[in-house]
């Protein structure tokens, strides 16, 4: 999938030359003069982070961060600003930048954040497909199954299993094959640690 970084500062010769940086890096890079040309951009389902200039006319560079996060479209943002002071710089960081920039931007410094800002954008879109995959494999559980797991997760044995469920070991073994294949874990230690990605706490009957 081809990553991608957005460019958003009003200054034309900036925003230019920004382009023609990331191009010859073999970088894919799409420019906008305004906050709002940008916001009405849909993001690709693919890796991507954006170059956002602190201030603008219209919405500022925070006003950008809030919009995204607001709408569920959160990605790595490196923050630009022909100024730095301490307060911009931490307030930059509380919006959650990954990193803050100052003009002029030294070339090589610029291209190491954007990589690491496209390496997180990635690891970020994997965890998201992976937690939707494993959120509809759940949905696939019956009751009992999902009792059968919050119960296995806790390590409880199926002789364990059958006595808080009230049912023969046979049917919990059953049970458990069936929560073992929907939700594809090779080992228990698979299931735990999708459990616990999907925020799925051991339970015991009572």
């Amino acid at each position: 999938m081809e990553r991608t970084v957005f460019v958003v500062d009003d200054d034309g010769m900036v925003r230019t030359a920004l382009l023609r940086l990331l191009a010859s890096a073999s970088l894919a890079a799409r420019g906008f003069a305004s906050a709002q040309e940008f916001l009405q951009t849909p993001l690709p389902a693919a890796p991507c982070c954006l170059l956002l200039d602190m201030q603008m006319p219209g919405p500022d560079g925070f006003e950008v961060v809030r919009q995204l996060e607001q709408r569920g479209d959160a990605l790595p943002v490196i923050f630009i600003s022909g100024y730095a002071t301490i307060p911009a710089t931490v307030q930059a960081m509380k919006a959650g930048a990954h990193e803050f920039l100052t003009k002029p931007i030294q070339d090589e410094r610029l291209l190491d954040a954007v990589g690491e800002a496209l390496e997180i954008a990635e690891r970020q879109l994997l965890a998201r497909v992976e937690h939707a995959t494993s959120t509809s494999r759940l949905e696939t559980l019956t009751p009992r199954e999902r009792e059968v797991l919050e119960l296995a997760i806790g390590g409880l044995l199926n002789k364990q299993i059958a006595t808080e469920l009230g049912i023969s070991e046979i049917t919990v073994k059953v049970h458990k094959r069936r929560v073992m294949d929907k939700m594809q874990a090779r080992t228990l230690a698979d299931l735990v640690r999708t459990a616990e990605r999907l925020q799925i706490h051991s339970a015991r009957q009572r």
